[in-house]
């Protein structure tokens, strides 16, 4: 088992070559969730993640024959990244094997490293099972990105450098994907703050070690914006080390992982991956649990793909009631539109987008269908501007 000795010794293996990120309180957040949140920003790393720790201690730990028979990895990402980076910077040869689903910015920033990259299998799984046997071909050393020793104990500087920096946090919410991060974080957390609750946050598609705590056999499998935590094997190690003294798994929907990435960009100004995200994600999800209490929350990744930024943006502003999309059935007839912009301008909306359609999509040749997109301060606002236009036109909001 890992001990805090382990982890602080992987705190000085790797220091000069992993930032040391900040951990700084967000009061937007704090306002919203009813906590006093404290965000530990490990989007701030060279490769964007937290898998920079583990990586950096284990390839230091490497004998010189390990080092000079190069090293293989299997990620949907940022692992690969990590691997890749702290490979070059040691001149060890470096293949990966990446899923098939793994995004393109994280395809591409492996292989800016100089790795060998691989698309290979529709799962983890089948990438896995892959780079094993490449491992056994060319003997080359597996470096796992969860069941290893040096990894969970390089993973656990985050935690320790969160406990160093608040000794009195009295939670912190890890993202779970093989539970290598929950497991280094558990030992240098509770054994600097016996009293602390730790938490993992998994999503709801993919909650193997919640499913596995509760002994009932795993159960994963769908789309998920968490592609970094879309895991179905928890690692042995990891798995016997949270069993034992974790306070819980909170098992979070998809759109809780999408409001906290917007909350993020919005309220701490901080960009997130869907798997990045994920403790801030239960948080939103489970408020009561930790109203009032000193809540530490690491930001793991920040590496999404800008159009996913971009839906997931937009997407919140809708649910919001700050973007409107309006359907209205309107006369054919001159001056129409001029007057509906004019009450939305009127009202204070700003149009965003606009559709007419003439021909085939109105009941009457006498009638036209108008689609706006409009831009408001706040729900309030929105309501303000509907009922504007409705004064004059049947309006269906959608």
């Amino acid at each position: 088992m890992i001990t805090l000795a382990d982890v602080e010794t992987a705190a000085g293996r790797i220091a000069g070559r992993v930032i040391r990120t900040p951990m700084l309180p967000c009061q937007a957040i704090s306002r919203v969730t009813g906590a006093e949140v404290l965000l530990k920003l490990d989007n701030m790393q060279v490769t964007g993640a937290f898998k920079e720790r583990g990586a950096a201690n284990r390839l230091a730990m490497l004998s010189d024959d390990e080092r000079a028979r190069g090293v293989i990895a299997m990620s949907a990402g940022n692992h690969a990244q990590a691997v890749a980076r702290h490979a070059s910077l040691l001149g060890i040869a470096a293949t990966i094997v990446m899923p098939k689903f793994t995004p393109a910015t994280k395809v591409s920033r492996t292989s800016a490293w100089g790795a060998t990259v691989l698309l290979v299998g529709d799962t983890l799984a089948e990438a896995a099972a892959h780079a094993h046997q490449l491992a056994a071909e060319q003997s080359l050393v597996f470096i796992h990105p969860y069941d290893d020793p040096g990894i969970i104990a390089g993973q656990g500087t985050l935690a320790l450098e969160m406990l160093r920096d608040v000794p009195d946090l009295d939670a912190l919410i890890i993202p779970v994907g093989g539970g290598g991060l929950l497991a280094g974080s558990l030992v240098a957390a509770t054994a600097l703050n016996p009293g602390i609750a730790v938490f993992g946050a998994e999503v709801e598609t993919y909650a193997p070690m919640a499913q596995r705590l509760a002994g009932r056999s795993v159960s994963v499998g769908g789309a998920t914006i968490a592609e970094g935590i879309a895991v179905r094997d928890i690692g042995e190690i990891p798995f016997e080390m949270v069993r034992r003294r974790i306070a819980g798994i909170l098992v979070t929907p998809e759109r809780a992982i999408e409001e906290a990435i917007g909350l993020l960009v919005e309220g701490a100004k901080t960009v997130a991956e869907g798997a990045g995200a994920a403790g801030l994600a239960a948080l939103l999800a489970y408020p009561e649990r930790f109203r009032g209490k000193k809540v530490g929350i690491p930001v793991t990744g920040g590496n999404i793909d800008a159009r996913i930024l971009s839906n997931v943006l937009l997407r919140d502003l809708l649910r919001d009631g700050r973007l409107l999309r309006l359907h209205l059935q309107i006369p054919d007839r001159p001056g129409v539109l001029a007057d509906i912009a004019g009450k939305i301008g009127d009202s204070g909306g700003n149009i965003i987008e606009v559709s007419h359609q003439r021909l085939f999509a109105a009941a009457s040749v006498q009638a036209a269908e108008l689609e706006v997109m409009v831009e408001a301060r706040d729900p309030i606002h929105a309501n303000t501007i509907v009922e504007a236009l409705e004064r004059s036109y049947i309006v269906r909001r959608v």
